[in-house]
């Protein structure tokens, strides 16, 4: 291969260059027995490899000298001074010879840095991506070394290597020209990692050719180095040239290089790549890498395992698992999922789920391609238990079913014959999943009911099939014609094939070759023949199939003559070649025929012709049988070396035809013979770049116009405007303006075209106003008058930009020369002065336009409404809105899109509930970003009843709900404590393809926690770490209280060493949440343990950790040691806060004697807070003023302060029976906003209680208080009550109570008319009239006056049992009737039972039981007989014969 003489610069390289003799005071002596200097002024690969014109990848203009270079500051080093120029192009030696003296005298004055310096300066991370950033940053007309040698970070050589990796995975040349740079400077290259990196880096852009360049190059230097080899190795390997890595592993050998296992593994996917597995191929793969003394690893089993996967062969997978086995070597997920796949493919169900379960046991969690491959494997061998069994399974870890598994299960049953199931399965498919039944869905039931000989329902699946506007496909109607076939029907299949014409459905290849296929099996030959010639003379070419099926049973009849005939459509109608009509007589046992055309296809060396190659190609293609035209190709390219080029080209333009554009570039970019050293034609060339413009795929289009250009061929015109557009879409507009330029000094001429609008837009998009003005400027200059589009696209470059008085300049000089400004001018000048932030003269502006003349259109009001809604300002958006209404102007779907966001973000909720009802009203649908903003603001609100309400018109009306609008219904249902219907919602989501937010899942995983459902929430939490997402700290808190709330330490532990894995650094707030797990399982000293690695640290403490050691000791009973805990914080400097107080007071109200209570009291007051002791011990009246002002202090501190204390201190006043104190201190709570002033209401038809938030102590005192209230009302009739009274309890406890245990067991014992909700959980509902009854003649309600006692209790009247705060003396009785009845018993019994003595309430419940029991049996034998009278009147209508 030809190589410039600037190619490369190796040391160890003669080449020819130009030698700069002042160069030596920089460089240094050279040697001048081997090498040569030689300068360049860039080191570009457009410069080093000039055969490849890669001047055009980037536009180096000479004309134009370079900017000069400001160097920022290093963050390394101290650097030059930034106004200093490095470089300049297209200026004369003498000046170059200046600058370059400068660059090396700046070079010499760059301070030094010793490697210790150097690491301790910052890390090179930051400087690789500095550096990499700058690069990537540069303009097509710019340099790499203009960065490079300002020097604004002092690099070492491994940083340059990363930088090389870092550039190469975003422009492959940008990372060439640093490399070069390298070289030509002579500083750390040649060396054996930076020629592997640059290797690494074109082998990923298929650049093969300048690979070997690079690597012939540096093979003398750096060649004895394994990376170096590897690299190289990974080249050829990508495009599996097994040969090319073969030779290059013994050219290691050769140099005394040893191969290493990477060498081996790349060289075995190099040969698995080349061609297909032969006998014993992973055998001999094996013992080659064992026989060079290294053991292969995963990655070497694995590389194997897949190419066996994909050519199902069994024998070669078994040989490498067992290998894999036998040496030990660990398999890992992508070990048993291609096993897995193996076995299914086999028919080897049994050993494919044996692997399953394996893989389980040994700790690896299944992905969708484990379950996919096993699922496929039971339906194959028609396992339909294990199916299902798979498919619960895979629903459970998460995993949709999707059209896909549908249609696998619909399959099995199909052949299994089981078609009521797979009819049962299809209305499952349409009706409960949501899932609407494809094309494949039709076919296989009409297939199956075909087979089954039951063609009439078919028939009627097909006619569904059209209702719902499903258009059946060939194989459709190829499945009923041979369903009717099968039924000896074959009339019917005729008149079906001829309601495909008349439906407008035209047959091609395979519609007739499934016609043909049935009259062929029938043995009618000759009404096949028939149907073959109408074939022929619609113009339709046969496929292969037809002519295999037609000759073989030309055969059966001995009809020689028509066989000659077929033969000579063969040749003459279809184009097929001797060699394709070879392969077609010997599939139709016609041997003798086969063998003569055989020969004459060898004898008389057959070429290809272009149209011909594309017609065959295109009948393909047609067809669909790809995998034919692939082999096509690959026989051809062996047998017709000379049509090489003609075969790459013409697959190429075909993919082109049938707009496969993915397909067209692979093979574009794959080849050299089109892409690379040898060129195409130009059809082929912009064939290619308009398919690409037309599927907006614009880089690989700019990549076909330089190769284009390199090949030397002239661009079209039609080629230079597209790349016009193409240039503008990337954002190159300089690019698009020299194309524009290069064009017109060829004879293009595009006058005032749409191309220089769409420059000077390109311009404008990227704040470029200056050049966009430069390009109207050039225009007017060369005599042509700029049009409108013009002006208006000059206008909007300064719009962007903000320059409002240019835009207004280029107005006033349409209305001075014309052409008049428009509608689009006066929108643009409005546009100019939002972009500006000068919303307040938009109105100035509107007065000015309407004293010129011009009418303000809607499109106008549109747009400053649009100014003002982005800037929040409402006011002036209904203004507006009423201003355009008044007008005349009636508003558009946007126009309610906008208003409406912009309420609803706002939380006006009535005036977007109005603006909705009269989009209505004006008979707009209802978009669905519309009902989503809708959604979010109830959601915000907490209205969560009309977030359903929503919900359901959203359903109503036809809309698919998008990520929006699940992701904020489920964060509803999570914010009111539901979230098994959120997560419901959720799986629903995935099913339909859309990924929840991270937010969402935190979201539920939250409220999974606080409803106590921990799997699910730890089923979530972990779902996210399979899928490799990086969570926050958050996530890690919340799964944390979950644990802390479950008592389960170890998780919590876990959950820590899992937060430290994924690089997060834990918080107080995290130590304190383990800390606190430790508390909840009993295990204060673990807690300790904590406490003290944070002393340890250089942490700042506060309470936090100190409060929950403390209330470890004390939940634990340990009360001496919470004390000493105590003290020891106060000996430390720490003086006790609202944290420790409400540790104590929270427990001495769960103490059980007065002794202890007094013991923790004391020791709040010894450290100088009195307050709960004094009011235990004193008079409590006295100590309003003090408990006021300290309710007022905390309600000033975060983390719940007052809350909590509050709560705890009225628990403790409720369990020892100060209840009067614990009133007016409840309402000092309400007064301070601790407690919502609606905790309770009994106002005019509203009766109600909200109890959340509440410690039980507090809720019993708020219920008594209610209650008390509702009394009242009742005796005097005002305020008059609703039809049912709801208390809300909630589900969630607080440090252990259940509020809704709690409350419904001391309004048990009362009997109280309210029972728990029917719907929803943490609900309490009574009729109103029956609590008022109640109210008034429950001896339990006589005196609802809280008291408190004479006298401090001895001992706790309260008792906690199973989360339920309850009354100690009513603790036997409440454990007796659960322990016997169980479930729900009704208030009044409870009430009746608790009061009775333990013998008579035994008594009692025996009979309750035994008379419940005889109930159920009288029931039963009830329903017996009505069964028996049912079947006996069904008779009566039973015709007699």
């Amino acid at each position: 291969m030809a190589v410039s003489a600037g190619a490369l610069a190796f040391p160890a390289l003669s080449v020819r260059a130009t030698l700069n003799p002042e160069n030596n005071d920089e460089q240094g002596t050279v040697s001048t027995s081997s090498t040569q200097k030689f300068t360049y002024s860039r080191a570009s690969p457009a410069v080093r490899w000039p055969h490849l014109n890669l001047r055009e990848t980037y536009d180096s203009r000479a004309s134009t000298p370079s900017q000069p270079l400001s160097s920022p500051v290093s963050p390394i080093a101290d650097t030059p001074d930034s106004g200093e120029v490095v470089d300049s192009i297209g200026s004369s030696e003498h000046q170059k010879t200046k600058d370059e003296t400068a660059v090396a005298s700046r070079r010499r004055r760059v301070k030094k840095l010793n490697k210790v310096a150097l690491i301790k300066a910052k890390d090179w991370r930051e400087r690789v991506k500095f550096l990499t950033d700058k690069i990537l940053s540069l303009k097509p007309n710019q340099f790499v070394a203009d960065i490079l040698d300002a020097r604004p970070v002092q690099m070492t050589p491994t940083d340059y290597c990363f930088v090389v990796k870092s550039v190469g995975q975003e422009n492959w040349q940008r990372a060439l020209e640093v490399f070069e740079w390298l070289n030509l400077r002579h500083w750390h290259s040649p060396n054996a990692r930076m020629v592997a990196a640059i290797l690494g880096v074109l082998g990923r852009w298929n650049q093969e050719s300048l690979a070997v360049e690079i690597f012939t190059r540096a093979e003398p230097t750096v060649g004895d180095r394994v990376q170096v080899y590897n690299a190289m190795m990974g080249v050829y390997s990508r495009s599996g040239k097994f040969s090319k890595a073969q030779e290059l592993l013994d050219a290691m050998r050769q140099r005394g290089c040893v191969p290493d296992l990477i060498s081996f593994n790349t060289l075995i996917n190099a040969r698995l790549k080349s061609g297909g597995l032969t006998p014993n191929l992973v055998v001999e793969l094996l013992d080659m890498v064992r026989n060079s003394g290294l053991r292969p690893d995963a990655i070497t089993y694995n590389t194997l395992l897949s190419a066996c996967s994909r050519d199902s062969n069994l024998e070669g997978a078994v040989k490498v698992f067992e290998d894999m086995e036998a040496h030990r070597c660990q398999p890992d997920l992508w070990t048993y999922n291609a096993m897995i796949s193996v076995y299914g493919r086999c028919g080897l169900a049994a050993e494919a789920e044996r692997l399953f379960t394996e893989l389980e046991h040994k700790g690896f969690f299944p992905d969708a391609v484990t379950y996919n491959s096993l699922l496929y494997a039971f339906a194959r061998g028609r396992n339909t238990e294990k199916v299902k069994e798979v498919y619960q399974q895979m629903q459970k870890m998460g995993f949709g079913k999707d059209e896909m598994t549908y249609n696998t299960i619909i399959h099995m049953y199909g052949k299994q014959g089981q078609l009521d199931l797979a009819l049962q399965l299809y209305k499952d498919m349409k009706g409960l999943s949501g899932r609407n039944p494809d094309a494949i869905t039709y076919t296989v039931l009409i297939d199956s009911l075909g087979k089954a000989n039951r063609s009439v329902e078919a028939a009627a699946l097909m006619s569904e099939m059209l209702d719902v506007g499903i258009k059946p496909t060939l194989q459709t109607y190829s499945a009923l014609i041979c369903g009717y076939a099968k039924a000896g029907k074959r009339e019917e299949a005729e008149d079906t094939f001829s309601c495909m014409l008349r439906s407008g459905t035209k047959p091609d290849n395979l519609a007739y070759s499934v016609m043909l296929d049935v009259l062929l099996r029938g043995n009618e030959t000759r009404k096949a023949w028939v149907l073959y010639r109408d074939m022929i003379s619609d113009g339709h070419t046969p496929s292969h199939s037809l002519y295999e099926l037609m000759i073989l049973g030309l055969m059966k009849e001995n009809r020689s003559d028509d066989v000659q005939k077929t033969i000579r459509d063969m040749e003459e109608l279809c184009g097929m070649n001797p060699l394709e009509i070879s392969s077609v007589l010997v599939k139709g046992e016609c041997f003798d025929l086969a063998a003569r055309q055989l020969k004459v296809a060898i004898t008389n060396g057959y070429e290809l012709e272009n149209d011909t190659l594309l017609s065959i190609l295109g009948s393909y293609s047609s067809s669909g049988r790809h995998s034919e035209a692939f082999e096509l190709l690959e026989f051809l390219k062996e047998h017709a070396s000379g049509s090489k080029r003609l075969i790459n080209e013409a697959l190429i333009v075909l993919h082109c035809k049938v707009n496969n554009i993915g397909a067209a570039l692979d093979e574009y970019l794959a080849d050299p013979c089109v892409h690379g050293w040898c060129f195409g034609g130009s059809t082929m060339y912009e064939t290619l770049l308009h398919c690409c413009v037309a599927n907006e795929h614009y880089a690989e289009a700019s990549q076909v116009f330089s190769d284009l250009r390199l090949s030397g061929c002239e661009p079209s015109e039609s080629v230079c405007k597209s790349m016009v557009v193409v240039y503008c879409k990337l954002g190159f507009p300089e690019t698009a303006h020299q194309v524009v330029n290069q064009a017109e000094t060829k004879g293009f001429h595009f006058a005032c075209s749409p191309m220089y609008t769409d420059i000077i837009e390109a311009y404008g998009k990227l704040k470029l106003w200056q050049k966009a003005e430069s390009v109207v400027g050039n225009l007017r200059q060369g005599g042509r008058t700029p049009d409108l589009k013009t002006w208006n696209s000059l206008m909007s470059a300064y719009a962007e930009c903000g320059c409002y008085e240019r835009a207004r300049a280029i107005f006033n000089t349409m209305m001075r020369d014309g052409p008049s400004p428009t509608v689009e001018s006066i929108n643009i000048l409005l546009h100019a002065l939002c972009v500006d932030g000068r919303l307040e003269e938009l109105y100035v502006v509107v007065e000015e336009l309407q004293d010129m003349g011009f009418k303000i259109s809607k499109s106008s009001i549109l747009l400053m409404l649009d100014a003002f809604a982005r800037a929040g300002n409402i006011f002036e958006v209904k203004k507006i809105y009423s201003s355009m209404k008044a007008a005349g102007y009636l508003p558009t779907i946007r126009l309610y899109r906008m208003m409406i966001e912009l309420l609803c973000k706002g939380k006006r909720v009535r005036d977007a509930e109005i603006m909705v009802s009269e989009m209505e009203e004006a008979n707009f649908k209802v978009e669905l970003a519309i009902w989503n903003s809708m959604l979010k603001m109830y959601t915000v609100i907490e209205d969560y009843k009309k977030t359903v309400q929503v919900y359901q018109r959203i359903k109503e009306s036809g809309l698919e709900p998008d990520e929006t609008t699940y992701n904020t219904l489920i964060i509803m249902y999570c914010r009111d404590r539901r979230p098994e219907e959120g997560y419901s919602l959720m799986q629903q989501m995935r099913n339909l393809g859309l990924d929840p937010k991270l937010d969402t899942y935190k979201s539920l995983i939250s409220a999974f926690g606080k409803q106590k459902c921990l799997e699910q929430a730890e089923q979530l939490f972990e779902e996210l770490l399979s899928k490799g997402l990086k969570l926050d700290r958050s996530f890690y808190h919340t799964m944390m209280k979950i644990s802390r709330d479950s008592g389960s330490d170890s998780k919590a532990e876990k959950l820590l060493q899992m937060m430290k894995n994924a690089g997060i650094e834990p918080t107080l707030a995290t130590m304190h949440l383990l800390m606190v797990s430790y508390s909840s399982s009993g295990n204060p000293q673990e807690a300790e343990k904590v406490l003290s690695n944070l002393k340890d640290t250089e942490m700042e403490l506060t309470t936090l950790p100190y409060s929950s050691v403390i209330d470890a000791y004390l939940r634990s009973k340990d009360y001496n040691s919470g004390i000493e805990r105590l003290l020891e914080m106060k000996k430390e400097g720490l003086e006790p806060d609202h944290r420790i107080w409400t540790c104590f007071v929270r427990a001495a109200s769960f103490s059980k004697e007065k002794s202890e209570v007094m013991l923790l009291l004391k020791a709040l007051q010894d450290i100088g807070f009195d307050i709960p002791i004094r009011l235990l011990a004193g008079r409590p009246e006295l100590l309003v003023s003090e408990v006021d002002e300290c309710f007022e202090k905390l309600k000033s501190i975060e983390d719940n302060a007052a809350l909590n204390f509050a709560n705890a201190l009225l628990n403790l006043l409720w369990a020892f029976e100060l209840r009067a104190t614990a009133s007016w201190v409840f309402q000092l709570a309400i007064k301070r906003g601790i407690f919502s002033l609606d905790v309770f209401r009994v106002a005019d038809k509203d009766w109600g209680a909200d109890f959340r938030r509440l410690s039980g102590g507090a809720a019993l005192v708020a219920l008594t208080l209610w209650l008390d209230h509702m009394q009242d009302a009742s005796l005097e009739g005002y305020p008059e009550s609703p039809k049912s009274v709801v208390l809300i309890t909630g589900t969630a406890e607080y440090n252990g109570v259940s509020l809704d245990k709690t409350l419904k067991a001391c309004l048990w014992e009362m009997g109280s008319p309210f029972l728990p909700c029917k719907t929803r959980t943490g609900l309490l509902v009574a009729k109103a009239h029956s609590l008022r009854m109640w109210l008034k003649d429950s001896p339990f309600c006589f005196d609802l006056e809280l008291k408190d006692s004479v006298s401090l209790a001895e001992s706790n009247s309260m008792d906690l049992i199973d989360g339920c705060f309850i009354r100690r003396g009513l603790v036997p009785a409440f454990n007796h009737i659960k322990e016997r009845l169980g479930g729900f018993v009704s208030p009044k019994k409870f009430s009746r039972l608790a009061l009775l003595p333990d013998e008579m309430r035994e008594r009692v419940i025996k009979t309750d039981i035994e008379g419940h029991r005889q109930k159920l049996e009288k029931m039963k034998k009830k329903n017996e007989g009505n069964e028996t009278n049912g079947v006996n009147t069904r008779r009566k209508f039973v015709r007699s014969k």
